[in-house]
């Protein structure tokens, strides 16, 4: 294959993950006609980049993956302030899980708990270590451990998203991560203070 040729198939591959993305966030069911009609393609062109509509599924997980991993990434180690860390974690994170919340309807059915434990792993070692930190400083809930306090706060978020996802809400990321950090032990003011202080422009 060319390098031309091999673009061009980068493209189209890229283009149909998009529109499953988008199609599947419409309608969980729809099929790989309509995903191939919103792409622009045959339908016997997905074929050529994915064997089915599982495949399409695990590469629209693979995509959300590696967008996590870069997001957690990017998040420093926890620094002296932990609601700021965790303010900063949330923020970051928001759009990645805004852009993929598609798969939310689709993670238990198509993909399975191990493979969600997989994409989500990244974020879940982050979260955890700056809830140890902020508990350790006194700023979050001491009753329940990191670990389990960052599932509760990953089942928090996720609900926000799958709100997003079915249209009962919209939010940037700002009300979600005041929301969140509430939900973590942190006062009310000094939740909003430290997003707005991280978003002056929102």
């Amino acid at each position: 294959m060319t390098g031309r040729s091999s673009a061009k198939a980068r493209a189209t591959r890229a283009r149909i993950l998009e529109a499953a993305r988008r199609e599947l966030g419409r309608d969980p069911d729809c099929r790989l006609g309509d995903i191939a009609e919103a792409a622009g393609v045959a339908r016997r062109t997905i074929y050529e980049h994915f064997a089915g509509r599982a495949a399409l599924v695990e590469g629209l997980a693979a995509e959300a993956g590696e967008a996590v991993r870069r997001a957690s990434a990017t998040i420093p180690a926890p620094a002296a302030d932990a609601v700021t860390a965790l303010a900063h974690f949330l923020l970051t994170l928001w759009p990645v899980g805004d852009r993929y919340r598609t798969l939310i309807a689709l993670a238990h059915r198509d993909l399975g708990p191990d493979r969600v434990g997989a994409l989500l792993g990244p974020a879940r070692d982050t979260v955890t270590g700056i809830l140890a930190h902020g508990q350790r400083q006194g700023v979050f809930h001491t009753a329940v451990p990191p670990g389990p306090l960052g599932r509760a706060l990953e089942a928090h978020v996720l609900a926000l998203l799958d709100s997003v996802n079915s249209g009962l809400w919209t939010d940037d990321g700002t009300a979600a991560a005041t929301a969140a950090l509430i939900a973590m032990g942190v006062g009310p003011d000094l939740a909003a203070t430290t997003v707005h202080r991280l978003r002056p422009s929102r």
